[in-house]
C-alpha cells in the first residue's frame, strides 16, 4: 500500500513556485540595475524594495486565487448536495451512467450507485470527485497558501541580495549571478525529486531560465545606463 502527497491543497505548489519566481525575478532586477548603476546603493535599495514587493504582491495574489477557487468548489458543492436531497433518482441515475462508461454493466453500476447514494454524505463525496475532479476535504487554505508563497519568495529572492549586503562592484555582481545560478540549480533538484523526472534535465531547465533573465537585464539595464549618460 502507498500513500500520496497532497498536491491539491496549493501550500506546497504556492512554496516551489514562490522560491523559483523571487530567485529567478529578483537576480533579474539586481544585475539590470548593476548594469545601468554602479552605485551599490542603488542596487541594495532595489533588491529589497524588489523582495518586499514581491513577496507581498505573491502572498496577495495567491490567496486572492485560492480563495476563489474555494468558494467556487464550495458552491458547486452546495449545488450537488441540495440536487443529492431533492433529486435522488436523477443523482443515482447520473452516478450510474458515469460507472457504465467506466466499464461496469448496467445492474452493477446501478447498484453500486444505490449503495453510495444511501449515505448523503459519501454521495456527495463521491460525486464531488466524479463530477467536479476534487477532494471536498482537501480544498486547501488560502492563508497557508499566502504565507508560504510569501516566505518562499522572500527566501528566493535573498539570495542573490546577499552579495551586494556585504560588497560591491565586480565582484558582486559575479557573486550574485554565481548564486542566483547555483540556487536554480537547487531548485531545479528538489523539483525533479518531488515529481520524480529527470535531475540533469531539470536542473539544466532552471539554469536556463535563471541564466537568460540575468543575461537580458544586464545587458538592457547597461544600454539604459548607457543612454541616461
Amino acid at each position: 500500500m502507498h500513500r500520496h502527497r497532497d498536491v491539491q491543497g496549493g501550500t506546497a505548489r504556492a512554496a516551489v513556485f514562490g522560491v523559483s519566481d523571487g530567485l529567478v525575478s529578483n537576480v533579474a532586477l539586481i544585475l539590470g540595475i548593476a548594469g545601468a548603476s554602479t552605485d551599490p546603493a542603488f542596487v541594495r535599495v532595489a533588491g529589497v524594495s524588489g523582495l518586499l514587493a514581491g513577496a507581498v504582491s505573491m502572498a496577495a495574489g495567491e490567496y486572492v486565487s485560492l480563495k476563489a477557487q474555494a468558494e467556487l468548489v464550495e458552491r458547486e458543492l452546495d449545488i450537488e448536495r441540495i440536487s443529492i436531497a431533492e433529486n435522488p433518482e436523477a443523482e443515482l441515475a447520473e452516478l450510474a451512467a458515469i460507472y457504465v462508461e467506466r466499464g461496469l454493466g448496467p445492474n452493477q453500476a446501478r447498484v453500486l450507485a444505490a449503495e453510495i447514494m444511501a449515505d448523503p454524505d459519501v454521495a456527495l463525496d463521491v460525486h464531488a470527485r466524479e463530477e467536479l475532479g476534487v477532494n471536498p476535504n482537501q480544498l486547501g487554505s488560502p492563508l497557508a497558501a499566502a504565507m508560504a508563497s510569501f516566505w518562499a519568495f522572500a527566501v528566493g529572492a535573498f539570495v542573490p541580495l546577499v552579495p551586494w549586503l556585504v560588497g560591491s562592484g565586480t565582484g558582486a555582481l559575479w557573486a550574485s549571478a554565481g548564486l542566483g545560478v547555483g540556487a536554480a540549480a537547487t531548485v531545479g533538484g528538489l523539483l525533479a525529486r518531488l515529481t520524480e523526472r529527470s535531475v540533469v534535465r531539470t536542473m539544466v531547465r532552471q539554469i536556463l531560465v535563471a541564466g537568460g533573465a540575468c543575461l537580458a537585464t544586464y545587458f538592457i539595464g547597461g544600454l539604459l545606463g548607457g543612454s541616461v549618460d
